[in-house]
């Protein structure tokens, strides 16, 4: 998969169900961990490294493409490329988050990390230094 397509795939599967804002927060999350030495410096090494992003593992395939069942679907994919287009063009929310997780889960993590903000049902965070 290109850059773009992995990008789009996890703004799609991680927050097609969120607001706009939210969706660009998910694109610079991968942005911002690719530019870090802490992460793979390729888009699609970061979305698809062991365990990071939920639907990476969940036995389901990966292509966000193929989702076209319904107009919410079909809606979801244009607007997971145009998030992708444009976040890899530059167009940046000026997030630092490294991380985020869904309100209803509270992983461990989170209590050691720095707490950015809430969008829509994600809250994000920087991770500290060396972690």
């Amino acid at each position: 998969m290109t850059p773009l397509m992995c990008l789009a795939a996890a703004v799609f599967f991680e927050a097609r169900d969120q607001p706009l804002e939210g969706q660009r927060a998910v694109a610079e999350v991968v942005l911002n961990r690719v530019a870090s030495p802490r992460w793979p410096n390729e888009v699609c090494d970061v979305v698809f490294e062991r365990k990071q992003f939920s639907f990476t593992h969940d036995g389901k395939h990966d292509r966000y493409w193929e989702h076209m069942d319904n107009v919410y679907d079909r809606q979801a994919v244009r607007i997971a490329d145009a998030v992708a287009i444009s976040a890899l063009d530059g167009d940046r929310i000026g997030l630092t988050s490294t991380h985020y997780h869904a309100t209803y889960v509270s992983p461990s993590w989170s209590n050691h990390y720095h707490r950015d903000g809430k969008i829509g049902s994600h809250i994000f965070y920087t991770a500290p230094e060396g972690k």
